[in-house]
């Protein structure tokens, strides 16, 4: 069983290109460092590992409220780029109730559509996020995530039936 590394102080910096650079407290500098959350749904902001480009966590985070600025202003840019999931609002309409089908969805980021290549693309996520809420996977690899399926209007909540 591997332990995580003990937190140590360390900076953050951008290097020519944008990306991000670990200054370790001896100066050892570690280039394209890629933030993970390891709670990515249920605890956000806690638990985040600073990853090498080779893999290896370099830092542990229990809490990214508890970094200085800017450090912590860079990891949130960084997972903001990384973590693209739309959340879904309403279920505008299907292509048919067989898949592969094509869905069209209002999300928080505005009206879309996906791909929906099988049923097994749509997860349950009751032991993160409570019974209601789904992840559903599109073809192109984009999740979209449905917070409370009952708290959708009543058209969205027929439509997911015909699929769970």
């Amino acid at each position: 069983m591997s332990r995580r590394p003990i937190f140590r102080p360390f900076s953050l910096e951008r290097n020519a290109f944008g990306r991000l650079v670990l200054v370790a407290p001896d100066g050892t500098r570690h280039e394209n460092i890629i933030p993970v959350r390891a709670f990515a749904l249920s605890a956000p902001e806690t638990g985040i590992a600073l990853m090498s480009a080779e893999s290896k966590e370099l830092q542990w985070i229990e809490r990214l409220a508890d970094l200085p600025e800017p450090a912590q202003g860079m990891i949130a840019e960084e997972l903001a780029k990384r973590e693209f999931t739309p959340v879904i609002r309403r279920i505008i309409a299907v292509s048919s109730f067989a898949t592969p089908s094509t869905w069209t969805v209002d999300t928080d980021r505005g009206q879309t559509t996906l791909i929906l290549k099988s049923e097994e693309d749509i997860r349950r996520l009751q032991e993160t996020m409570g019974p209601g809420a789904l992840m559903i996977a599109d073809s192109q690899g984009i999740h979209f995530l449905i917070r409370d399926r009952t708290a959708l209007d009543l058209l969205s909540q027929r439509i997911l039936k015909r699929f769970l």
